[in-house]
């Protein structure tokens, strides 16, 4: 993308008073103000009982079930089988989708029955690997939740698993399809912020069950949870239903905070500018709070470093992530540019462009006599710095998704099953699913080594 002649684009368009097709504001007066409304069309299509694509559900836990419940309102999808190690799971499974569905313990039971199209891995992290191979090679479709991987190296084998079965495979961070991202997608090749330098993301909880203390149901004991086959390869440890329910808070497990929130931040920023990551890390934090014996901090802060692409200019990025943040919570994700920024949702898109001040003004002349302060005047105002162009390219719009907007998550899918149907491409493949887990892997690489990382995001591999 050549920067320079996208931002003249932009404030080009930015300045019609004419409407015109295009993302960006029409802007009337020196600084403006707007709403303007996304929109999506959807098509749909009638399908034949023969003509469904059957699902099955492995890993029916929290996001397992939204998962499914988003997958589900996609014209043409039926659920045919649900797979847990918990039995409380299976259940549940058929409370919510009747009892016809097929359940089982062992995944391996789900990948060979001949009538199922696709599944969807929702499992602990330490399982997504082996479970995502299994899958395409034996036919299957696949949707794995993110982070696609517990371990970096672990990918290479999923990438080139998905090329030899020619399986379409969809790695789920859910708010990559979404209008909010597509529309700063749009505005970032614009040129509406310039170049980039920086991009903040913070996420603040200030709840036990944001901070991953999720509940225990009573009968949850070594008859109705299978835990041998839940630690996998894992270490052997004695039953604990906590390690069970709770696994995000062990690294045996899970990735912390990095796969579960940062990889969603890394997916929107890497889609957004076409970048394939950051080269360098460096993090810090600490468990402040939850002393419930997980073994992953509950503060952390990591820095990034981006290298200049043909797609956007060096800059930083920090994530920070906060268990215990006094305030109640909240979060944000800000892209920082020379011209403006954008703050993205799924749902909605900010874009702010202010007035770059090039002109001194009383504070740094106070030094200088009335004469010469009227001489650098002078000598400022010749260069012309403060063009009518410069001040009418100001102001704020935000892009916000109707009310009956289906959301991210049903584009996300929607976008899998229209990639199986026509033999299409997904926008988040295993090479985006491991660029983006990758990077966010680097916190805690870089955390629990205590030094800076350096990462080669084209090519995915420590260096």
């Amino acid at each position: 993308m050549n920067n320079k002649n996208s931002r003249r684009s932009f404030i080009k368009k930015a300045t019609l008073t004419s409407a015109a097709l295009t993302s960006a504001p029409i802007i009337l007066a020196s600084s403006y103000q707007e709403k303007i409304q996304l929109t999506r069309n959807y098509y749909h299509d009638e399908f034949a009982a023969n003509d469904q694509i059957n699902l099955a559900l492995i890993g029916t836990g929290i996001q397992g079930i939204y998962d499914t419940q988003s997958a589900l309102q996609v014209d043409g999808v039926k659920l045919v089988a649900a797979c847990d190690l918990y039995t409380g799971r299976l259940d549940r499974a058929k409370e919510l989708w009747g009892d016809s569905i097929f359940v089982t313990r062992d995944y391996r039971k789900i990948l060979d029955r001949k009538d199922i199209d696709a599944v969807i891995i929702a499992t602990p992290d330490h399982w997504h690997q082996k479970i995502t191979i299994d899958a395409l090679m034996a036919g299957k479709h696949v949707y794995c939740e993110k982070p696609i991987v517990q371990k970096y190296e672990e990918g290479q084998a999923i990438i080139q698993a998905q090329k030899e079965s020619g399986k379409i495979c969809q790695i789920g961070s859910q708010g990559m399809s979404s209008l909010g991202n597509e529309k700063a997608k749009e505005l970032y090749e614009e040129g509406a912020i310039g170049d980039i330098v920086m991009l903040d993301m913070y996420n603040d909880r200030y709840s036990a069950e944001g901070a991953w203390q999720y509940p225990i149901p009573p009968d949850a004991n070594p008859n109705t949870v299978d835990f041998d086959t839940f630690l996998g390869n894992a270490p052997k440890v004695p039953y604990e239903a906590k390690r069970f329910f709770r696994w995000r808070n062990y690294q045996d497990y899970g990735t912390g905070v990095a796969g579960d929130l940062f990889v969603h931040a890394f997916s929107t920023l890497n889609h957004v500018i076409s970048s394939h990551g950051p080269n360098r890390a460096l993090a810090t934090g600490g468990l402040r709070y939850w002393k419930d014996g997980r073994d992953v901090p509950d503060v952390t802060i990591t820095l990034y470093d981006y290298p200049k692409t043909d797609t956007h200019a060096a800059f930083n990025a920090a994530f920070r992530v906060n268990f215990i943040a006094g305030s109640g919570g909240g979060g944000g994700f800000k892209l920082v540019g020379t011209e403006g920024e954008m703050e993205i949702g799924q749902n909605r898109v900010k874009l702010t462009r202010s007035k770059l001040e090039m002109i001194p003004g009383g504070y740094s002349t106070i030094s200088f006599t009335e004469n010469m302060q009227e001489q650098i005047r002078k000598g400022y105002q010749a260069q012309n710095l403060d063009t009518r162009a410069s001040s009418l390219s100001t102001g704020t719009t935000t892009w916000e998704a109707p009310r009956d907007y289906k959301g991210g998550h049903y584009d996300h899918f929607n976008n899998f099953f229209t990639a199986i149907r026509k033999n299409g491409s997904v926008i988040q493949d295993p090479t985006f699913g491991l660029r983006a887990a990758g990077a966010a892997l680097l916190a805690n690489e870089s955390y629990f080594k205590k030094h800076p990382v350096d990462w080669d995001p084209t090519n995915m591999k420590l260096i």
